[in-house]
C-alpha cells in the first residue's frame, strides 16, 4: 500500500502542467504502437503482455487523480 507520504512527493509532478501534457502524450504515442504490436502478434503470451503494458499506460493517464486523492 502506498503511503499518503509518498503521494506527497509526486504532487510536484502531477500538478505540473507541462510535464503531465508530455506524460500524456508519451502515453497516448506508446498506446498507438502497442495497438499495432498488438494487431501482428499471434503468440497468446506476447498479446497478454501487450495488454498489460496498455493497461498499466492507461493507469499513468490517471495518475494525477490517484495522487490527489492518496495525498488527502
Amino acid at each position: 500500500m502506498i503511503d499518503q507520504k509518498f503521494y506527497r512527493s509526486l504532487l510536484l509532478l502531477v500538478n505540473d502542467k507541462e510535464m503531465m501534457d508530455r506524460l500524456q502524450s508519451y502515453c497516448d504515442e506508446r498506446i498507438d504502437t502497442l495497438r499495432g504490436h498488438l494487431e501482428t502478434t499471434k503468440e497468446i503470451e506476447n498479446i497478454r503482455h501487450i495488454q498489460g503494458s496498455i493497461a498499466e499506460l492507461r493507469r499513468f493517464k490517471t495518475l494525477r487523480d490517484e495522487v490527489l486523492q492518496g495525498a488527502k
